[in-house]
Order: C-alpha cells, then structure tokens, then sequence
C-alpha cells in the first residue's frame, strides 16, 4: 500500500492527549473533540509516497499538522473524521503536513520549519532545530533569535515545549549563547 503524494501513517498512541495521571489516577483535561491542542501531533510512518523524494522512511516519527487526527462534527451534528482519514486508523499526511521526523538517532526538521525553545523574553528563543534554509542565512541550532508574533504553533516534543514557524518568521540571529543558561536573558543585551 503506497500512496503517490501522501504519507500514511498512524497515531503515536492514540488520537487525542488528553488524559494525564496524577497519583495513580486517570485526569482527563479536555473532553471536546474540537480542541486542537489536544489533539495527538505524533505520527508513525507506514508507507512513503511514491512520486516524491524525502529523507523520511518507513517507521519514522513525525510530527504533524493538528487537523490529521482531529474529529469534528459535521452540520448535522454527527462526529466525523478529518479527511485525512484512509482507513483502519490509518491517515494520509501530504509533505506540507510535517513539520520534524525522528529517524531512531536524531529529529529533523522539514522543508522550511524550525523548532524554538521559547525563553523567558518576548518572542525570543533559542533554535533547537535548524533546516538548510536558515543553515544559509548563519543561522544554526543553538543560535539565540528574536521572532514574528502570532506565528508560532506549539509542540511538546521530548518532554519540552518548542514553537514550530517557519524561517521566514526568524527575525534576527543575536548569536550564540555560551556559558550560560538557556533561559537567562543575558544572551540579548543591547537588543
């Protein structure tokens, strides 16, 4: 089973994220299909697409658009599927639709995304995640970087909250932070 253009994947776990334990017991912290930020944003790949080229294969972990696996109800009121939906928990995932893959030794970014750890200064960050893109502008992981309001997308990816924008939406580079910690805001002096 291979799609032409589309990735199929399936949930890393389940649909939704809403269920936390909290002293050994079940707290469930959003019971509306329609809020996106529950929604689950991990994917594994089953199948790549066969006319395109991507550095993503098979098994891989991706981290996806938030509407893949979302439900909704319809104007009659009935729940229904994204129209990512393909069948047998299986989704299709177009390559704008991911934004980072984990490939089993290290995450990735794709196309023109980058992923910010978000610091304690307004619309400032640190890059976690470079591309090629922002690799030609000087820009690298680690590079401290001032950024657009309003165009970040949160993620939690490996316990930690990133903001997902694309490269565009990186406004100045201020360097590297060196000998200090990632949060302090010592980095952008003179800003």
């Amino acid at each position: 089973m291979q799609a032409l253009y589309d990735f199929i994947v399936e949930p890393l776990g389940k649909r939704y994220n809403n269920k936390i334990k909290i002293g050994g017991k079940e707290l469930i912290l959003n019971t509306k299909i329609e809020t996106f930020q529950s929604v689950n944003k991990l994917a594994k790949v089953i199948s790549v697409p066969k006319n395109i080229k991507t550095n993503i294969k098979l098994d891989d972990i991706i981290v996806i658009h938030h509407n893949v696996f979302r439900r909704f109800y319809d104007i009659k009121g009935k729940e229904q599927n994204s129209r990512a939906y393909f069948k047998d928990g299986k989704y299709f995932v177009s390559l704008d639709q991911v934004y980072l893959y984990y490939n089993g030794e290290e995450w990735n970014s794709v196309a023109d995304r980058c992923f910010i750890k978000p610091n304690s200064s307004f619309r400032m960050g640190i890059i976690k995640y470079d591309n090629k893109h922002l690799n030609e502008l000087g820009i690298y992981k680690g590079n401290i970087v001032s950024f657009k309001d309003k165009r970040q997308f949160e993620f939690i990816i490996n316990d930690e909250l990133l903001y997902c924008m694309k490269s565009k939406d990186v406004l100045i580079n201020h360097g590297y932070e060196t000998n200090k910690k990632e949060n302090n805001r010592s980095g952008a002096e003179g800003c």
